[in-house]
């Protein structure tokens, strides 16, 4: 059970409220070259369908932001422009319509700029996250800390949130990423004591698939076991879309979100009669887009299987050549091990 979430403020993103008390918001970031729009378009339905609720999009320069304007009219979800080093692509996104600038005001130019940005955004009532990560911090800060530390990423981001609250803009929300896993927590942790700014919670460049799914778990698991985040991003080098599915997996794990299949199974060992490894397999992705929240149990031997199957809204506690189908914590049917699948998912598609 996670602990009471940390009060913070709320804000909007478009629609989607953060922080306040408001459900933990999924968001995710696309891949493709914005300045493909149909490409882009097709990333942000893919990351629809699959639970996204805010989608981040590099702006590397004005052609990419003149293409949000052409996203933005036909996309599913509120957009955040992320933009580094040059005001004007801030200045254009929000007349294209972004719901949301991602900046790291340090890096805009000089004060007259930014607050240019400012006035767009308290115009339109667009917020802003400070996105603090430790591959770019200030060269001071490094030369004070001498590495990106948590106190480094903190003084960074109480730095700019300064700047922007000097000129009277409020309407934000931070993160503080690194890919240090314990750098992260430290920093959030911290920072979460001493403001009540919403937090955008993460770990950045966690990796490839396999590793960066057990970092962001860990440093995911660590900040929201603890009440702390308000939106979540898990960075992965892979497929925008597992990046969804993983951070509905990790807030279900602490019964913060359900959506979707939570499947159940046992690891095998030599007491298992059928090719269970190949079994669940199956069952995910057949049942990968299912929205309904359920659990399903597919179980292979008789010590723990009966009863995980029982606990769960429908499984199947599996032996050499039968299973017996559970739902609702009865046995339905004993079923021939062929048509073991095909039983589950049907029992499933009727929840």
């Amino acid at each position: 059970m996670a602990a009471k979430r940390a009060k913070t403020k709320k804000i909007f993103v478009g629609s989607v409220p953060i922080g306040g008390g408001s459900p933990i918001a999924v968001q995710s970031m696309t891949k493709t070259d914005t300045r493909d729009i149909k490409a882009t378009l097709r990333q942000i339905r893919a990351l629809k369908r699959a639970g996204c609720e805010i989608v981040r999009l590099a702006v590397p320069d004005m052609e990419a932001a003149e293409a949000l304007g052409g996203i933005i009219r036909s996309c599913p979800l509120p957009v955040i422009a992320d933009i580094h080093f040059d005001w004007r692509l801030a200045l254009k996104a929000v007349s294209q319509g972004a719901s949301g600038l991602r900046i790291n005001p340090g890096n805009i130019g000089a004060k007259w700029k930014l607050a240019e940005v400012v006035t767009s955004l308290k115009d339109k009532g667009i917020p802003l996250r400070v996105g603090v990560n430790a591959g770019s911090l200030e060269k001071d800060l490094l030369r004070k800390y001498g590495h990106p530390s948590a106190q480094a990423l903190i003084e960074s981001a109480e730095r700019h949130i300064s700047m922007l609250e000097d000129m009277g803009f409020y309407n934000i929300k931070v993160s503080l990423k690194a890919s240090n896993v314990p750098s992260t927590v430290e920093a959030c942790r911290i920072f979460s004591k001493r403001h009540r700014h919403p937090l955008h919670v993460g770990v950045s460049e966690a990796g490839p698939l396999f590793s960066g799914l057990i970092k962001s778990s860990v440093g995911l698991g660590i900040l929201l076991s603890e009440g702390i985040g308000d939106t979540v991003r898990v960075s992965l080098t892979a497929n925008p879309v597992k990046e969804v599915r993983a951070a509905y997996q990790i807030l279900r794990s602490l019964n913060l979100r359900e959506r979707g299949v939570e499947i159940i199974s046992c690891p095998t060992c030599g007491r298992c009669g059928i090719n269970l490894i190949g079994l669940v397999a199956k069952v995910e992705k057949r049942l990968m887009h299912e929205k309904k929240p359920m659990t399903v149990a597919v179980m292979g031997c008789a010590v723990n299987g009966p009863g995980e199957a029982r606990e769960a809204d429908i499984g199947i506690a599996a032996a050499k050549g039968m299973g017996l189908l559970f739902k609702g914590g009865k046995v339905i049917k004993k079923v021939k091990e062929k048509d073991l699948l095909d039983e589950l998912i049907r029992e499933a598609e009727r929840l």
